[in-house]
């Protein structure tokens, strides 16, 4: 009777784990779902920064950051006041030359000759924050360039609309790129990436990266 009474419990709580599984499921399915439909077209208003070093080494990974530095600070007066992705694009094409010239002199210049390759394509990105904006993991668009071997850990960021160019650690970004994101986002696209504080920001990255697992999984 006693053997008879803890199978009972066990089925019961088995039923109850599986019943808990199932709704937290449909859930997050859900969510993954709003989370796709609103981002299959707003990934494609987006041009990110995707630098990938060498190697994993310390100089190498110092490297990376000096390029980026020199990237972003040439192509920064020439992005601000874009209008349009398209504009950006033909901005960032326009400038590969100069750019390739910009990273290898920076390489050079620190003792190094590796090869640099860039241009713009589709790379996966993982649930990432700036400032007070979080961005879905998922394919964007991005002015990707690779250092050397490029085995070593990437540095990404956003450049249209320039949230390169902001300050994270404030929590918030610019009046002028708030009103840019505005411009090239519905308003549900916008609700879906906007954080209005810490605790919002929190939650869009838990949820994003639920999501991501999710979707990994699946």
């Amino acid at each position: 009777m006693k053997l008879k009474n803890i199978k009972k419990r066990i089925y019961i709580l088995i039923s109850i784990l599986i019943s808990i599984l199932i709704i937290a499921t449909l859930i997050i399915g859900k969510e993954i779902n709003k989370i796709e439909a609103c981002t299959y077209d707003y990934k494609d208003k987006l041009i990110r920064f995707h630098v990938i070093a060498n190697s994993d080494t310390d100089e190498d990974q110092k490297l990376k950051l000096k390029v980026r530095d020199a990237v972003i600070s040439y192509l920064q007066p020439k992005l601000e006041n874009s209008k349009s992705i398209d504009e950006s694009e033909a901005i960032i094409k326009n400038e590969y030359k100069q750019l390739e010239t910009i990273s290898r002199n920076i390489i050079l210049k620190n003792g190094y000759d590796y090869n640099v390759n860039l241009g713009l394509q589709y790379s996966n990105f993982p649930a990432k924050q700036y400032s007070s904006v979080v961005l879905p993991a998922g394919k964007y668009k991005a002015l990707k360039i690779i250092i050397g071997e490029g085995k070593g850990k990437n540095w990404w960021c956003v450049m249209f609309p320039p949230l390169c160019f902001v300050d994270d650690e404030n929590g918030v970004i610019d009046e002028k790129t708030n009103e840019k994101l505005k411009e090239i986002l519905t308003t549900q696209e916008y609700d879906l990436i906007m954080a209005r504080n810490k605790n919002e920001a929190n939650n869009l990255k838990f949820k994003f990266k639920i999501a991501e697992l999710f979707q990994n999984i699946f």
